[in-house]
């Protein structure tokens, strides 16, 4: 009994260790491509925070329509600044990896 504990805990620490880099790989994407000079994570900059993005659309099925937004740019929804477009500059499935990211936090 006590093994298995151990070992699905040992289970549960790797699948913990993956989420955190996969989130850090996101993140550096985002750093990469720009997108950190208008935005943070916790705080409003130019453009929302991602923590308020992400509360923003919890629950709703926004990923396919965020993805366009970064792609094309878009303004209004965060206030008057809009948003420049990001393609061809970063690649659709760059765009794909940070919308998802974002979403998660």
């Amino acid at each position: 009994m006590k093994a298995l504990l151990l070992s699905v805990a040992a289970a549960g620490s790797l699948m913990l260790a993956g989420q955190a880099s996969a989130d850090d790989a996101a993140k550096a994407l985002a750093q990469k491509s720009g997108c950190l000079a208008c935005h943070s994570v916790e705080a409003k900059v130019v453009g929302p925070a991602y923590k308020d993005v992400a509360a923003k659309y919890k629950g709703k099925d926004m990923e396919a329509k965020l993805v366009e937004k970064v792609k094309h740019g878009g303004s209004g929804v965060w206030g008057p600044i809009p948003m420049p477009a990001n393609s061809p500059q970063v690649k659709d499935e760059d765009i794909k990896t940070i919308v998802h990211w974002v979403l998660s936090l």
